[in-house]
């Protein structure tokens, strides 16, 4: 299985917005900055986020993306899942839609397949943004506040 680049940079962007953000909305042309990812292709990522509960947005000068809930209640299967819709390893044991397969059934990879993409969605399941966040504070990322509500005397 190779994750696409929607998944990667979701993900990757999710945690730039709790990571660098917190409450505040995240405007797109900082999240592209840090993250190195187009933002024409950020937004059309953020739409799917968007529809699956993740991200909100709020519009005007002072709005942009955050996140629809805690990062501690948004897992990385939750991204993954809203940008790739499934994560299985082939496409046979695909449950809405099986192809045309002459093993089906009879295949004893098959039961494999689809136990280890139980495993990898009960895996990416068990970590949160939190849990990123977490980590991105031990490799010693570092943060940047927002300088829109930056003022000085």
């Amino acid at each position: 299985m190779k994750l696409s680049t929607k998944s990667r940079y979701g993900l990757r962007a999710i945690f730039d917005i709790a990571y660098n953000s917190g409450n505040l909305p995240a405007q797109v042309q900082d999240i592209s900055r840090r993250q190195g990812i187009s933002p024409r292709y950020l937004e059309q990522i953020f739409q799917g986020l968007k529809r699956a509960g993740i991200l909100k947005s709020k519009r005007g000068p002072q709005g942009g993306y955050f996140l629809a809930r805690k990062p501690e209640e948004i897992t990385v299967a939750d991204v993954l899942l809203a940008t790739e819709r499934d994560i299985n390893l082939v496409d046979c044991v695909k449950k809405k839609k099986k192809p045309d397969c002459t093993f089906d059934g009879s295949c004893v990879t098959q039961e494999l397949w689809c136990e280890a993409g139980t495993r990898l969605v009960e895996y990416f399941s068990s970590i949160t943004i939190k849990d990123l966040c977490d980590r991105g504070q031990q490799l010693g990322i570092k943060r940047e506040q927002d300088h829109r509500f930056m003022y000085f005397i």
